[in-house]
This record gives structure tokens, sequence and C-alpha cells, in this order.
């Protein structure tokens, strides 16, 4: 009788199930979140050594899709490029007034 005594205070009662099944969901997340956060990590190079040579054959070779910039608030604007203009980096700057800036 003294032993199940000494036991219940060093071990408390156990949760209920409720708790066990939220412990036990939350393990489950956690354990697919790592998973997924590591074929991320590792398929990416992967993939993208594997699209390069697919891009090269399309002849898209050379061209930087990235373009950045920045304007003040509130006004807007418009750049235009073609083809057919004399030099290859002529830009047309078109501002909200109409008023045109630039190889236009």
């Amino acid at each position: 009788m003294q032993a199940d005594k000494e036991w219940d205070l060093i071990r408390p009662e156990r949760q209920s199930t409720a708790a066990r099944a939220s412990a036990g969901i939350l393990r489950v997340a956690l354990l697919f979140g790592f998973v997924a956060v590591a074929i991320a990590l590792f398929a990416t190079p992967y993939l993208a050594d594997q699209t390069r040579p697919l891009i090269g054959q399309a002849g898209l070779d050379g061209l930087d899709f990235t373009s950045t910039g920045s304007i003040g608030r509130g006004s807007n604007y418009t750049l235009r490029r073609s083809v057919l203009q004399q030099s290859p980096n002529s830009v047309c700057v078109i501002r909200e007034n109409g008023a045109r800036l630039g190889d236009c």
C-alpha cells in the first residue's frame, strides 16, 4: 500500500485521452511539416539543375526575366520599349499627364 502512494507522488495521474490525442496530432503535423521542408530544401536545387537544359533548348539563353524599379507615391508612368525603335536600349517614359520622355 505504501508503494502505491509513493508512485503517485513521483508520477502524476495520466493525461486524458483527448490531451493524448491532441499531442499525437501535433506530433504528426510537425513531422509532416519537417518532411515538407526537407524535401523542399533538397528538391529545389535538383529541379533547378534539371530545368536549365530545357530553358537552353528553348532558345531563351541570355534573357533576364528579372525587372525591378521604384516610383514615388502617387506618381504613375508607363515604360515602353519596342523592337521598332532605332536603338535596342531605347526607352519611352509616358507620365500620367501624357508628357513623354526618352525615345518616343
